[in-house]
């Protein structure tokens, strides 16, 4: 028997022709206030989903290549168009190019290796899946992320995607909109509840719990998954709900932080260590942390910590001096 993942069930909102705008989703996680530093340029992120409309003027630049691995189109491998929406809203999110009109993205100068292992349906084999990671490993794809999600635990997509982590990928993965509000229940995705994978839950954008989002242990942290808006089918645009609006954030915020950390440290950091650069960038919301992990992608905490850091100093010397009491 097959079996099958699916994209993660998503809402659309609404449609649009024309917008010009930062969603405001990449605006709440402090994107653009990281801009003067790093749009992203040099990092790849493969977008494992339902292929992308190639042609959107907001993407067409951003995006490197990809490959094909649905039954869709006859299974030719060289055609990943996107006959759904799902994909290229989340390519989008990740890395829509800055050019003063339609949207923008987390890292809008990053790369996009779109991978198709979702068809026209929404839908996927996990060996599909299976072969696109590895595609991405082969790619030397810097990120990968997974907005889909199924019921099974399958031993060989564990196995490949732990071999992209041991190839120090970031793997990052939608919770699941299986949830129920409730965090003394868990509900489980597949593979957004490995242990390897950096699992993102979603919020509103007022920084609240989505109702949707899958509560579980392995939530790593959460990120804007309701109303939002950004690159759809037909040059378009849409606005969307799920934690597949989720997990895009943080991909595109990890290739901002990848550049960041590697630059500071002056070398090239491993998974573990990007990881643990990730997470220092959260600010917990006070919900539990089988709901929202260790919290918000918040990509100038660190800047605010040292700002608060100084100024206690300064203050310390001050008074030490007998300047101030």
């Amino acid at each position: 028997m097959k079996h099958y993942v699916r994209v993660i069930p998503y809402q659309v909102i609404e449609q649009s022709e024309e917008v010009k705008e930062v969603p405001k989703g990449v605006e709440l996680i402090q994107a653009p206030k990281i801009w003067s530093e790093t749009k992203g340029k040099g990092i790849t992120v493969a977008v494992l989903d339902t292929g992308c409309d190639t042609s959107h003027p907001d993407l067409q630049e951003r995006i490197i290549g990809g490959r094909n691995f649905t039954d869709d189109d006859g299974s030719n491998p060289d055609i990943f168009k996107d006959y759904n929406g799902h994909g290229t809203h989340v390519a989008g999110t990740i890395a829509a190019q800055k050019n003063d009109k339609g949207v923008v993205g987390v890292a809008p100068e990053a790369s996009l290796l779109i991978v198709k292992v979702l068809n026209k349906n929404g839908s996927g084999q996990y060996d599909w899946i299976i072969k696109g990671i590895n595609y991405a490993i082969e790619q030397k794809a810097d990120i990968i992320s997974m907005s889909l999600g199924g019921p099974s635990d399958t031993p060989e997509l564990y196995e490949a995607i732990k071999r992209a982590v041991a190839n120090n990928v970031l793997v990052v993965c939608a919770a699941g909109n299986e949830g129920d509000g409730d965090d003394s229940t868990d509900e489980f995705a597949f593979p957004g509840c490995y242990n390897e994978v950096i699992s993102v839950g979603a919020v509103n954008l007022e920084r609240r719990s989505s109702h949707f989002t899958n509560s579980h242990n392995e939530i790593d942290l959460v990120a804007p998954g309701e109303e939002i808006l950004s690159t759809y089918l037909n040059g378009k645009y849409a606005t969307l709900s799920g934690t597949s609006m989720a997990a895009p954030h943080v991909s595109g915020a990890l290739a901002l932080i990848k550049l960041l950390a590697n630059n500071g440290f002056e070398r090239k950091l491993s998974e573990p260590e990007l990881y643990a650069q990730l997470i220092k960038r959260t600010v917990p919301l006070g919900n539990s942390p089988k709901l929202e992990g260790n919290g918000l992608i918040y990509l100038t905490v660190l800047d605010h910590l040292a700002k608060v850091f100084d100024q206690e100093v300064k203050t310390m010397f001050l008074s030490n001096q007998g300047i101030i009491s």
